[in-house]
C-alpha cells in the first residue's frame, strides 16, 4: 500500500516538473471556503500607536488577530482603514507572520489582507503545511472567500508517506 502512495505522489510531481515554466505554481484548498468578510476583526497586540494624519493604527509586539476561525500573528500589523470610515480596508502584517485557517497553518516574510476582497498575499520564504504535506514557495496568495491559495515562486513540495 505505501508503495502505491510513493509512486502516485511522484507521478504527481513529475507531472508538476512537467509543465511548461509560464505554468509556474500550484494552487491548493486553504481553511474553509466562504470565510466571512463581514466578521469583526479582533486584534490584541503589546502595543498601539495611530496615526492621526492618515487615521492609520499601527499594532507592534506579539500581534494577534482573530476573524471567524482564521487567525494572523506577527510581531508588526499595519491597519488601513477605509476612507471617512470605522471599517479596515487592509492589513499589513511584517516581521515573520503566522496564518491560521481550520487545519491549514503558512508562514512567511510578510502578509497583506484585502480585507474588502477577502485575499491575503504572502510573500517571502513561505511555509504552507497541510496535513502530511509541505509546500515551499516565494509567494502565496489565498482566497477566503473561495477558500484557495495560489502558490507561486520556486515552489517545492515533500508529501509524507501517510498512514
Amino acid at each position: 500500500m505505501h508503495r502505491l502512495t510513493l509512486l502516485a505522489a511522484f507521478l504527481a510531481l513529475a507531472t508538476m516538473a512537467a509543465q511548461p515554466a509560464a505554468a509556474q505554481g500550484a494552487e491548493v484548498a486553504f481553511g474553509g471556503a466562504g470565510q466571512a468578510r463581514d466578521l469583526p476583526v479582533e486584534i490584541s497586540a503589546d502595543n498601539l500607536t495611530v496615526n492621526q494624519n492618515d487615521g492609520a493604527a499601527e499594532f507592534t509586539g506579539d500581534v494577534f488577530i482573530g476573524q471567524g476561525d482564521m487567525r494572523l500573528s506577527a510581531p508588526r500589523v499595519r491597519v488601513i482603514y477605509r476612507e471617512n470610515s470605522d471599517r479596515i480596508a487592509r492589513l499589513e502584517a511584517t516581521g515573520g507572520v503566522t496564518l491560521v485557517s481550520g487545519d491549514d497553518a503558512a508562514e512567511a516574510a510578510r502578509a497583506d489582507y484585502d480585507v474588502e476582497n477577502g485575499t491575503i498575499d504572502m510573500r517571502g520564504d513561505v511555509l504552507l503545511v497541510q496535513r502530511n504535506t509541505t509546500l515551499t514557495a516565494e509567494r502565496m496568495t489565498v482566497d477566503t472567500v473561495a477558500g484557495t491559495a495560489r502558490i507561486s515562486g520556486r515552489v517545492k513540495t515533500v508529501i509524507g508517506a501517510g498512514d
